[in-house]
């Protein structure tokens, strides 16, 4: 019982001198940081036929258990685009700690009007695990004329 006792008060000890945990790097909610612009990557993936969101205006990360919610907003061409995704380059996998996605949605089959860009607004969401996040240093959502990335 003393042996846990003196353990406990030496964690305490140890653990009030680090300062606070809202800055440490132990807090998952500092893992990545917030988004700023990327260079683009328009290549097309695995021939996905669905062209990319005109810009990619917004992207965060959510820390979940088991993983983290990619959340990216973009905004289309015009107004009546659905079907959006974050379509994952290189089969998902990390490559030199770069997670790259690209944002793409399913044109309307009528003609429609551009309208304002609170209309054409998509967002979407994409879970990846921990065991992907683990070699992850950087993620990076592509649109057509931009690009949003966000870093450990």
């Amino acid at each position: 019982m003393r042996g846990r006792f003196f353990v406990g008060l030496a964690l305490v000890a140890a653990l009030s001198s680090c300062g606070t945990v809202a800055d440490s790097p132990i807090n998952p909610m500092n893992w990545f940081s917030r988004s700023e612009p990327a260079a683009a990557d328009t290549a097309n993936p695995a021939a996905d036929p669905r062209p990319l969101v005109a810009e990619v205006t917004a992207l965060r990360l959510e820390r979940v258990p088991g993983g983290a919610i990619v959340h990216a907003t973009g905004i289309a061409p015009r107004q009546g685009f659905y079907d959006g995704a974050l379509v994952a380059l290189n089969r998902g996998l990390p490559v030199d700690g770069l997670l790259a996605f690209q944002f793409r949605a399913a044109p309307p089959f009528d003609a429609t009007r551009a309208g304002p860009a609170r209309s054409r607004e998509i967002i979407v969401g994409l879970f990846v695990s921990d065991q992907t996040l683990a070699a992850v240093r950087r993620i990076q959502v592509s649109g057509a004329a931009n690009a949003l990335a966000v870093a450990r």
